[in-house]
């Protein structure tokens, strides 16, 4: 519960800071049904909650026509810190699958938007309108560092700064 009010209280807050004018632009074509299932977090600018996460990853599943249920797990400071997971519900924007609400505690919903997706629906920048929180996400938990370069300089194209972006660390699929 306790961290269900703490990211409600940023994201209340971050309601008071000015938005950039220019839109952000997110990923088209896109196709909500390819984008369901397992992602894991490979670098972020990350939420108060998601500071010191090993092992993130992000499963999402479709359960109603502009609904999606999520699953955040990570482990807290090390591979072997305390398990979290959060579960908030994403609202789908009927005029744009790319936008959602996230919604961690009623009746508050936070901006989350993908940016870019590959055409395989392999790596993703997740952001949002205010470029305050920023994620790029695999379906597998290492890419190569050519790769994460050209996923950070999506997020620049997009107005990100990258200054707090932080490298997730990820332990290898046959380790976990």
């Amino acid at each position: 519960m306790r961290w269900i009010l703490i990211i409600a209280s940023l994201f209340m807050l971050q309601a008071c800071q000015s938005v950039p004018e220019e839109p952000v632009q997110t990923a088209s074509p896109f196709d909500l049904d390819r984008f369901m299932g397992d992602w894991y977090v490979i670098a972020n600018i990350p939420t108060l909650p998601e500071k010191g996460a090993y092992n993130a990853m992000e499963s999402y599943q479709r359960v109603g026509p502009n609904k999606v249920a999520t699953v955040f797990t990570f482990n807290k400071n090390g591979f072997d810190g305390e398990f979290k997971r959060m579960t908030p519900t994403g609202f789908v924007s009927p005029d744009n699958p790319a936008i959602w609400g996230m919604r961690f505690i009623w009746p508050f919903k936070a901006d989350f938007r993908v940016l870019y997706v590959d055409e395989q629906y392999h790596y993703t920048v997740i952001g949002r309108q205010k470029r305050d929180y920023l994620w790029i996400m695999a379906r597998q938990p290492h890419i190569s560092d050519d790769k994460l370069e050209a996923l950070k300089a999506v997020a620049v194209q997009h107005g990100y700064t990258l200054e707090a972006l932080n490298l997730v660390p990820q332990l290898p699929l046959e380790k976990r």
